[in-house]
């Protein structure tokens, strides 16, 4: 008699760590209104706006679960990024991009395009081998074909036009290697008293011309209180105005450390939103974060929510003279981009944290 023996084979689905961590099961949910309906509730007509990030990695898991039940305006992290659609002269991958575009409609949501022309673009636009007419070959045809894909597209309102073109109130230029670098400063500069790159004044000139329909934004990441740099700033779009060019509204990366919100510092932070409105520009804390670094304690949730709390009631006192929007950079602690300060407003479990509920608060409160 011959033995027949049976051979199983296991295949086993191998999955992003996110995915494996998150279970299809809902995150924990807050007590009182949810962000998104108080907003609706209490400002309509978009004249505020409170926001999420995440990346199009986290639709059907349980940071995008919180993602659209909490927030009506989003903001891709990585997604339209040149390194991200862009990776090599001869590849462009608009898969995580476009999906943002069915995913907003579907959940009520509107959009803000993050960080087209920046230091984060592909490391292929680094090599110190290219030249200034390579890359403002490069830059324009990639921002080119942003705008023109996603300009008019329904629930998409606003672009970042350039960020982070200014470090200590000098311009941020080019290094050596694949740095933290912004090459299309090579492509050079203008003859104006502060030698304006060229390559700000030719991103705004593409947008203008291809994404008429977009706010278009400039975003910074400096502290509120830096005044070399944002006075850069507001030189560079006067200068941008001057040449005929429209500029919407100005973004602060607001991440700051615990206890950062000291009167002297919010003052600062009112008087910089008081001039965007005042020159008819919408200002928006565009990167949201509140570092926790000394440990997770009672004390410490209390301050980071406290921290929270004081800079968004200072947006929701100014919005009667100009659009303000507020963007959280970090939905739950375990997907931030520094997991080991504690930055987001819902902790591993995806429970609400204390400075979830001092928003909700603030919000609920604002006359």
């Amino acid at each position: 008699m011959k033995r027949v023996v049976f051979v199983v084979f296991v295949i086993v689905a191998v999955l992003p760590s996110s995915a494996v961590a998150d279970s299809p099961s809902s995150p924990p949910l807050p007590s009182g209104r949810r962000l998104r309906n108080i907003v609706a509730a209490k400002f309509p007509g978009r004249r505020v706006l409170i926001g999420g990030t995440t990346g199009s990695w986290a639709f059907g898991t349980r940071t995008g679960q919180v993602m659209d039940r909490e927030f009506s305006y989003v903001t891709p992290e990585n997604d339209f990024k040149q390194a991200i659609v862009h990776p090599d002269p001869d590849t462009w991958r608009w898969d995580r991009a476009d999906a943002w575009l069915d995913h907003i409609v579907k959940h009520g949501q509107v959009l803000r395009i993050h960080g087209p022309i920046s230091p984060q673009c592909s490391r292929w636009a680094k090599d110190d081998r290219r030249t200034p007419a390579e890359l403002e070959r490069t830059m324009r045809e990639f921002m080119t074909a942003l705008c023109q894909r996603y300009n008019g597209k329904p629930g998409v309102i606003s672009l970042d036009v350039v960020n982070e073109t200014v470090i200590k109130g000098r311009w941020h230029t080019d290094k050596k290697g694949a740095k933290w670098e912004v090459p299309w400063y090579r492509i050079g500069q203008d003859t104006d008293k502060n030698q304006t790159p060229l390559y700000i004044k030719m991103a705004f000139e593409i947008a203008n011309q291809h994404a008429p329909d977009l706010k278009l934004i400039y975003n910074h990441h400096e502290d509120a209180g830096a005044e070399g740099s944002w006075q850069r700033i507001k030189e560079t779009i006067s200068y941008l105005r001057e040449h005929g060019l429209r500029v919407d509204g100005i973004g602060w990366q607001a991440h700051v450390d615990n206890g950062w919100a000291t009167p002297e510092r919010i003052a600062k932070f009112g008087a910089l939103i008081d001039w965007a409105h005042a020159n008819n520009l919408e200002f928006h804390v565009t990167e949201a974060s509140v570092w926790i670094k000394d440990g997770v304690t009672a004390e410490t949730l209390a301050l980071q929510a406290k921290t929270y709390s004081a800079i968004v009631k200072t947006l929701l006192e100014k919005r009667t003279t100009g659009l303000v929007g507020w963007n959280t950079w970090h939905i739950d602690d375990p997907h931030s981009w520094n997991r080991h300060h504690h930055g987001g407003l819902f902790d591993k479990n995806y429970a609400p944290k204390p400075a979830y509920y001092a928003i909700q608060k603030v919000l609920e409160e604002a006359r």
